[in-house]
């Protein structure tokens, strides 16, 4: 059996206030085109289908397009709830859109039973698990002691009727410890959330969702596909993919990846102003491309960002990297200031916000600006 493994679609994000959604229309249009080559019986969609528990009408539609694409195509879709999801809201009208072929994992409730499905092989079980904190799993095993959050899915896992002879297939969305992260997404600082990787050991494929990176934990049929696009400039280097899974007989369950190609991909770049503005230096780049652009002059362009969005018109961030801003310190005053002209007191102010004195050039503009302030005065 043959099955597509997605993750984090964050329908409706925005990132640094440029709306995702008509990349993610195109990303979606991409894996479908995929679909009809590749012909999956299944897609599984490890959670985090929307970016806010609340999805704008644009992101609900556009996964209903999608959904309605794979069903047309007889494709079974399982689907379960992650941290940003509404699991009530995802799981809204899920009896009606089951008898489509489209699981959707429901409110946990302490159970999680498998759906079935055949081909030459026999049974293969899908387990749909969706984002659970340990208190959510306390409420139903208040026996059992859930100390972490490995206690928490252990005890979930323990609890499901997993028959080993046959093939058995796990989504969840849970941070799994050894995996590498990325900036755009969500977890508890110390590592809190973390479960190991031995709570999975009698599935034989686990399609996690969570992470944005695609890797493998531990073994290669505990995976993380990734996000289908890139959310975070730490991202930038990485290839998007889609995993296709093949499940033969018992145990026999290959991985391979198709590389996803976005509408629009993010670069970082570091220069000088004058490098960056400079035709022989963007006449080689989509400049329609995502772009966080790092500026290494020491003075400050006026309005650089105005100015580069002309050549970078989806410049999504900019910044400085120079004497000023390395330096951190702050800015004190002074209880003698009396003893100190106005150009040497601006001097040390400057040298204390920017990590360097004026140049010669500010201070004869300077000295100048302080006479006519002077002139005016008297």
């Amino acid at each position: 059996m043959k099955f597509f493994h997605l993750s984090d679609l964050h329908l409706g994000k925005s990132v640094h206030e440029f709306s995702m959604l008509e990349d993610q229309e195109y990303i979606l249009k991409v894996i479908l085109n995929i679909a009809d080559e590749e012909k999956p019986q299944a897609v599984l969609i490890s959670g985090d289908v929307f970016d806010r528990t609340v999805a704008p009408t644009e992101a609900l539609r556009l996964f209903d397009d999608f959904l309605d694409r794979l069903v047309r195509h007889n494709v079974e879709v399982f689907i379960i709830s992650g941290n940003h999801d509404s699991a009530d809201r995802l799981a809204f009208g899920s009896r009606l859109m089951e008898r489509s072929g489209v699981h959707i994992s429901p409110i946990y409730n302490g159970m999680i039973k498998p759906f079935i499905l055949l081909d030459e092989f026999g049974e293969l079980n899908v387990f749909l698990l969706p984002f659970l904190k340990p208190v959510q799993v306390k409420r139903f095993y208040p026996e059992h002691e859930i100390a972490s959050w490995t206690d928490a899915i252990r005890t979930v896992i323990e609890n499901m009727d997993i028959d080993v002879s046959k093939r058995n297939i796990l989504l969840a969305h849970q941070f799994v410890t050894g995996a590498v992260t990325c900036e755009s997404e969500e977890i508890n600082v110390g590592g809190a959330d973390n479960v190991d990787a031995d709570v999975f050991a009698l599935f034989d494929y686990v399609a996690l969702g969570h992470l944005h990176g695609p890797q493998s934990i531990t073994r290669s049929t505990i995976r993380y596909c990734g996000s289908p696009l890139k959310y975070s400039f730490s991202e930038a280097i990485q290839t998007k993919t889609v995993s296709i899974v093949e499940c033969g007989g018992k145990g026999s369950v290959s991985v391979k990846e198709i590389p996803l190609i976005p509408k629009r991909d993010m670069h970082k770049i570091r220069s000088k102003y004058l490098e960056v503005t400079s035709r022989d230096f963007y006449r080689n780049l989509n400049t329609d491309d995502y772009y966080h652009i790092t500026l290494t002059d020491e003075d400050d362009q006026p309005d650089a960002i105005g100015k580069l969005r002309v050549i970078y018109p989806n410049l999504m961030r900019l910044d400085y990297d120079n004497m000023r801003t390395r330096t951190e310190s702050s800015v004190t005053g002074t209880s003698n200031a009396s003893q100190y002209t106005p150009i040497q007191l601006f001097d040390m102010l400057y040298k204390e916000q920017n990590g360097q004195p004026i140049s010669d050039m500010q201070r004869v503009f300077l000295n100048d600006l302080i006479e006519l302030v002077w002139e005016d005065a008297k």
